[in-house]
């Protein structure tokens, strides 16, 4: 039972709080300030019945940077994630530690949390919102799992939808612009390989004949290229966000399901072989300045090609053609979808080539 005593004219209480998890010893909480009797009991009572219930959550000016700062070890230590999706969280997180940084978490409210979801959706598209909603809901559930929070003011936001403009009406946002028709793709492979750099055909081939994330495809080395049984396998990707050559990572896929081995075609491993050919005079004109790592799209030196470097490629191939879409690497990989939609491939087997852990994003593509 809670202690009631008097403050002067006021009323405080004094009840058991547990034991100190580092000395062993009872503690107490304390508070004071109420007016009336009635008023003490009441809070003592209400004290109690969240201890005993395990629902008490202690007072505390944790600010939300201190909070994130923790949740992060947290990420990456406990849930084993990436080092890429912890970069993709802290960048989205910046926009809510601008706003709550240094303000206690226990002070945030759900009513200026929604008004600085509202703010951002005026600068910022859906998507990117949304990315930044989830990761600041990440953060205080984990505050709230560590009894940081009695409630967590991201559940039931309502994440505003931006109205299209005339511009953007004019402008088109159709799927049409999202990958390549066959006719299209063709005029692109056929300017590549009569206008294009070595490599060019190969690497935009691959993305468009396997669906490769490009990440994945700059991760490929020569050991995962079975040239007898016409296969591929994919288990690793590249990680390299300040695009200097020597600074990469090798990953593990972005899912399990995404390790995965997919047949590829005859024209594809005629290419490879090329390449390799080609590869292996480059090695032995470069002699002890080529690092030899083993990698299928390397550069001079040996080194993976960048994301950064096959984007550039794309922009000016794209420029020698009359394709007026705003294509990117990934497009390939819608491109490849479309392809094996329109030879009727049955859609759980286009889930299990792209390497897609839930088909519901097979089908939105």
């Amino acid at each position: 039972m809670a202690y009631l005593y008097k403050q002067g004219k006021k009323w405080a209480y004094r009840a058991y709080a547990g034991k100190d998890p580092i000395t062993g010893k009872d503690k107490q909480t304390s508070k004071s300030g109420f007016l009336t009797k009635k008023d003490d009991q009441l809070a003592a009572a209400l004290f109690e019945r969240q201890f005993h219930n395990n629902e008490y959550v202690q007072p505390s000016k944790i600010t939300f940077n201190v909070l994130c700062d923790d949740w992060e070890k947290h990420y990456t230590s406990s849930q084993g994630a990436k080092e890429s999706s912890l970069r993709a969280r802290k960048i989205a997180l910046k926009h809510i530690r601008d706003e709550f940084g240094n303000t206690a978490i226990q002070r945030i409210s759900k009513k200026a949390y929604q008004d600085t979801i509202d703010k951002l959706a005026n600068k910022f598209s859906t998507n990117y919102v949304s990315s930044i909603h989830t990761s600041a809901n990440m953060v205080f559930e984990y505050a709230k799992e560590n009894k940081l929070i009695k409630e967590v003011p991201t559940n039931n936001i309502k994440l505003p939808k931006k109205k299209k403009t005339v511009a953007d009406l004019e402008k088109g946002d159709s799927i049409q612009e999202k990958f390549l028709e066959k006719e299209e793709l063709g005029e692109f492979l056929t300017v590549a390989k009569n206008e294009g750099l070595e490599g060019d055909l190969l690497t935009f081939t691959l993305l468009a004949y396997t669906g490769l994330r490009v990440g994945e495809m700059v991760a490929l080395k020569w050991s995962d290229i079975d040239f007898n049984n016409q296969t591929l396998r994919v288990i690793r990707t590249y990680y390299n966000p300040t695009n200097n050559k020597l600074k990469y990572q090798l990953l593990t896929p972005k899912t399990e399901t995404s390790i995965r081995t997919i047949s590829i075609d005859p024209t594809v491993i005629n290419l490879l072989q090329l390449h390799q050919g080609q590869q292996n005079i480059n090695i032995k004109e470069n002699g002890p300045f080529y690092h030899d790592n083993n990698f299928v799209f390397a550069t001079n030196e040996g080194y993976p090609k960048t994301i950064k470097a096959i984007s550039n490629r794309l922009l000016r191939l794209l420029k020698k053609t009359k394709i007026k879409k705003d294509i990117t690497p990934h497009s390939f990989r819608h491109t490849h979808t479309s392809l094996l939609i329109e030879a009727n491939v049955h859609i759980k087997e286009i889930q299990e080539r792209l390497g897609h852990s839930d088909i519901t994003t097979t089908m939105d593509i």
